[in-house]
């Protein structure tokens, strides 16, 4: 029997916006895009030394190709102070009932 993941933690999806700085040029800030619970690890593997990128894996019920609900690389997720940036997402299971989302915690955000 396959263990189901613990979806405990309340999570902000955020998106990318570009806004006109007034100079001719634009900047990016982000939009919330709706609350998903998640279950966060860190991720296991190579030590890359760099200790203020941490990579997690965050597990979220799945969402159809193109739904909002589904998180893109383009897109992070938001956890009070915590920013975890979306690097990749896949299927978690065969089943597709689970998003496996391979992030990369920002410092400073």
């Amino acid at each position: 029997m396959k263990k189901h993941p613990n979806l405990s933690r309340k999570l902000l999806l955020e998106g990318p916006v570009r806004v006109a700085d007034g100079a001719g040029g634009f900047s990016e800030s982000w939009t919330p895009l709706g609350t998903i619970w998640a279950e966060v690890l860190p991720r296991t593997g190579r030590d890359t030394g760099d200790l203020a990128r941490m990579g997690h894996k965050i597990t979220v019920r799945s969402a159809p190709q193109g739904a909002p609900s589904r998180p893109q690389p383009t897109q992070r997720f938001r956890d009070g102070d915590r920013i975890f940036r979306i690097d990749a997402v896949t299927e978690a299971d065969a089943e597709t009932r689970y998003l496996l989302c391979f992030t990369t915690e920002e410092e400073g955000a």
